[in-house]
């Protein structure tokens, strides 16, 4: 008794039940089988000299009244038979047993909750930390897949034109699901905003799911869980597992049902908090406009008034010329700085439809900041041949890439360019974008978060991410490439 039950892992306790079962009785052949939760199969097996098709001796062990397992034994040494004394000692075993695998299985679900805790609190933490959503939302795949024990962890959020949109994709093996829209019509869609969990038991037949094949090839159980809390479903999660594994037992599906509405509160809290800070920055902006166009502007133009008509006075020709060259300074600067103010009432929630305007745009808010506008080259059909995915990456990516060379290159110059003519390393048709500047380039020992995040956004997509000498004198500065598939 004391042998089986000094252990609270589970699988080491089946393996001490199995080696005190052999001493107690003298078998030369022993195992033991705990159920599966539905009753259908074994979801443990330890044996020692068999296996479940030699089985010769059944004893039932019980964990509260309810049969857990089977204890077999055989081949009593020395070719004699069991006896009653044998039986006795058995099942004093298998109570003690019973009572061993109960303690063990109640440790092992606790330390089971406290894992989706621990992962529901990192979610928490990504998604409250104002960093980039989708880095975020990779997180909230990541833990999903690690803590559910599936080959994959894919969040999907509701889609501009209807429909689930695939927005992070966490699995063991490269997979095309990434922008893939599940449409409205779909049964599966109906279900899960309606705040409806789905268990599959095989995601490669399930009629609901056969025409989705990013979310079933080679997949097997499957969980499906809307991402809901307070009432409102503002996504939904998916965790597959391969084709053959075990199906996921209760306790599983109601940790994940659990996990998926803190994340969706999670999802919730950081969406008001991005509100709030949006208006923030509108308030700013339009406080930054009013000055530049009350104050700035008006200033300028005074002295511009002052410089004119000083110039109509008795002055030297070449006085003269350098106030009229200054007069026409004045002017361009304040046709940027209506730019500039025209820039910051636009509203950065608005989406243009091309990529290329998109692109145009970015550069635009990073030339305010920068004091300077960065070059731009535009190559292929940017607009017509890149998807929607592609294209929201590379638009981060670019604005990941400005915003270094801003804060810490201390660049002169900075070159853009996009090429949708690129071919990839494995030779697929992508895009390409490059940003290289003059600057001080990247410091020995320097934070890399900025690159690390370039690259995820990448290889997320097939595509890849590297950096290298810039446009400066001699490779100063910094360039960076980031290219994906279509």
């Amino acid at each position: 008794m004391r042998a089986v039950g000094s252990g609270l892992g589970p699988h080491a306790t089946l393996e001490r039940i199995c080696a005190t079962a052999t001493a107690l009785v003298d078998a030369g052949r022993v195992a033991i089988g705990v159920l599966a939760e539905d009753g259908t199969g074994f979801a443990d097996f330890v044996h020692h000299g068999v296996d479940e098709d030699t089985v010769r001796w059944v004893e039932p062990i019980r964990v509260h009244g309810e049969v857990f397992g089977k204890l077999y034994l055989g081949d009593k040494r020395g070719g004699g038979p069991f006896t009653e004394h044998d039986l006795t000692l058995v099942r004093v075993l298998a109570t003690e047993a019973g009572i061993a695998i109960g303690n063990a299985r109640l440790y092992e679900a606790a330390r089971q909750r406290e894992r989706w805790i621990d992962g529901s609190v990192a979610v928490t933490t990504a998604l409250l930390s104002g960093g980039d959503i989708g880095d975020s939302l990779r997180i909230v795949a990541e833990q999903a897949r690690r803590l559910s024990g599936a080959a994959a962890g894919i969040v999907l959020l509701p889609a501009d034109e209807g429909g689930l949109e695939v927005v992070a994709v966490d699995a063991e093996r490269p997979s095309d699901a990434l922008g893939m829209v599940i449409p409205p019509e779909s049964e599966i869609v109906a279900e899960l905003l309606a705040g409806e969990p789905l268990f599959v038991a095989d995601a490669a037949t399930d009629p609901r799911l056969v025409l989705h094949t990013g979310l079933t090839l080679g997949y097997g159980p499957t969980m499906l869980l809307p991402l809901q809390s307070d009432g409102r479903v503002v996504g939904s999660l998916a965790m597959p597992r391969g084709r053959g594994e075990r199906a996921f037992t209760e306790t599983e599906r109601a940790l994940a049902v659990q996990f998926a509405a803190q994340a969706a509160l999670a999802l919730m809290m950081a969406e008001a908090q991005r509100d709030r800070e949006r208006l923030a920055v509108y308030e700013d902006r339009d406080r930054i406009a009013r000055d530049l166009h009350d104050l700035v502007i008006q200033r300028l133009f005074a002295t511009g008034m002052m410089l004119e008509s000083a110039q109509r006075g008795p002055v030297a020709p070449e006085v003269r010329d350098g106030v009229g060259r200054a007069v026409d300074e004045l002017d361009v600067t304040i046709q940027e700085i209506r730019t500039a103010i025209f820039a910051l009432q636009d509203d950065p929630g608005e989406v243009p439809s091309e990529l290329s305007t998109r692109v145009r745009r970015e550069i635009s808010t990073a030339a305010v900041a920068l004091g300077f506008k960065p070059s731009l080259r535009v190559a292929g059909p940017v607009d017509s041949a890149v998807g929607e995915p592609t294209g929201k990456n590379l638009v981060a990516a670019l604005r990941e890439g400005l915003s270094n060379a801003f804060r810490h290159a201390g660049a002169s110059r900075i070159d853009v360019v996009v090429d949708a003519d690129a071919t990839l390393p494995d030779g697929r048709p992508g895009v390409r974008l490059t940003v290289a500047d003059d600057g001080v380039g990247i410091p020995e020992g320097g934070r890399r978060s900025g690159l690390r995040n370039l690259k995820r956004r990448a290889e997320s997509l097939g595509g890849d991410s590297r950096h290298g000498p810039g446009s400066g004198p001699d490779g100063g500065g910094t360039t960076v490439v980031w290219q994906a598939p279509y």
